[in-house]
């Protein structure tokens, strides 16, 4: 048993030194680990639309929510500027599809009825890409697209 003794001290002794080595004593830092912020759940003031390199600000009255009740599939509802809208929304990770899109029929002005027709043409035209931070979301299409929202929207 000696012996035996004798034979392993080396190799496990050399195998933690390599060990304490790899692990260091360091601080290691990565920078700091956020989880991604829930886009469902959340009532969201639209505040801006770009289209083409071109920027609009939404009507005080544009805001998307997005319901799953824990699942992958659920509605968005809201209001796109002048009408209200609901929609099949559909969440996988940081990718959305809205379809089915439904509004009321009401007639506002000119500039609110366009800036109405390109947001539901930017949440409906396939795959969204979320993004969120510090209180902001930015749903992005395949066009590049961009809807800007904020958080906590009132109404």
């Amino acid at each position: 048993m000696n012996r035996y003794k004798q034979r392993m001290i080396p190799p496990v002794a050399a195998a933690l030194a390599v060990l304490t080595v790899a692990c260091g004593t360091g601080k290691a830092d990565s920078g700091p680990v956020t989880s991604p912020q829930p886009v469902t759940g959340i009532d969201w003031r639209v505040d801006g639309l770009t289209v083409g390199g071109t920027t609009r600000h939404a009507p005080g009255t544009a805001r998307l929510r997005i319901d799953t009740h824990g699942t992958a599939e659920g509605k968005a509802a809201g209001n796109l500027g002048c009408n209200q809208f609901s929609a099949r929304a559909t969440v996988h990770g940081d990718r959305i599809t809205l379809g089915d899109l439904r509004t009321t029929r009401m007639a506002c002005a000119p500039d609110r009825m366009d800036f109405e027709r390109a947001l539901a043409g930017a949440l409906t035209t396939g795959t969204l890409v979320a993004k969120t931070d510090d209180g902001r979301l930015t749903l992005t299409d395949g066009n590049g697209d961009i809807v800007h929202l904020s958080r906590n929207a009132s109404g």
